[in-house]
């Protein structure tokens, strides 16, 4: 049940290029609705980056309708994977910057080595994020300290990162290079053994219960907590706490 999407485009650090972005949203786009994908891990295959963003070198080359026309592609994939409706994780192993913070920030989770560095350096380019970076930033470790780091341009390590809540874990390296990644996997297997429709719609009413008041919000629990109850996972999950025994769902 757990789907591993790895980026290896070791030759430029990752940059998302016009043809790597259409093959994230072809591979997320085969996850939407396969019932037997619990959990997904975005990772990245090259040692000691993550993703550095953009690829700029190409960009050089487009047109400034080609831009456009890029930006609003990779903010649309990068949507399709917040979108999606079972838990995602964030292996950061290496650097994530730009573009791959944003991807890293559309996960549900995200988990990174000590040594990775992450940050939102598009001021330097005199451009700001644009997939995502300056609604889903703020969202994450609050408005005032995601302004300070959009304005300076700071790069964080793990350890900082993780203190302002921009990672929920952080972990030492390994000597292979795969410490977030291992860590990801121990948190995906943590998830696996609970009601698939649950997972699914918990993730639904957090995810739109953030965007509203509180009184709203209840709302959407109540609406969704009601899909929950004629599913044959919770007949199965009444009847395995009786029994005193491991559930065994299959996601109805």
């Amino acid at each position: 049940g757990i789907v591993v999407l790895g980026l290896n485009r070791s030759h430029a650090k990752n940059a998302l290029s016009k043809n790597l972005v259409k093959m994230m949203s072809k591979a997320v786009d085969a996850l939407k609705s396969d019932k037997k994908v619990r959990t997904v891990i975005f990772r990245s295959e090259v040692p000691g980056i993550f993703c550095a963003g953009a690829d700029l070198k190409e960009r050089a080359k487009m047109h400034s309708s080609e831009v456009s026309s890029f930006v609003s592609r990779a903010r649309a994939t990068i949507n399709e994977l917040a979108n999606l409706p079972v838990p995602t994780i964030a292996a950061i192993d290496g650097t994530a910057l730009g573009g791959g913070l944003e991807l890293a920030l559309a996960c549900d989770i995200r988990v990174a080595a000590s040594s990775a560095k992450m940050g939102l350096v598009e001021t330097k380019l005199a451009i700001i994020p644009g997939a995502g970076g300056t609604q889903r930033l703020p969202r994450t470790i609050g408005v005032s300290l995601a302004k300070e780091l959009i304005f300076s341009a700071r790069i964080v390590d793990g350890e900082e990162a993780k203190s302002i809540g921009l990672i929920s874990h952080v972990v030492e390296q390994n000597e292979a290079g795969d410490a977030a990644y291992r860590r990801a996997l121990a948190l995906a297997r943590e998830f696996l053994p609970q009601g698939p429709v649950a997972m699914r719609v918990a993730k639904l009413a957090i995810n739109q219960g953030m965007e509203v008041d509180l009184v709203t919000g209840l709302a959407i629990e109540e609406a969704c907590y009601a899909q929950t109850i004629p599913t044959k996972d919770r007949i199965e999950g009444l009847l395995a706490f009786k029994e005193k025994r491991p559930p065994r769902y299959k996601g109805e």
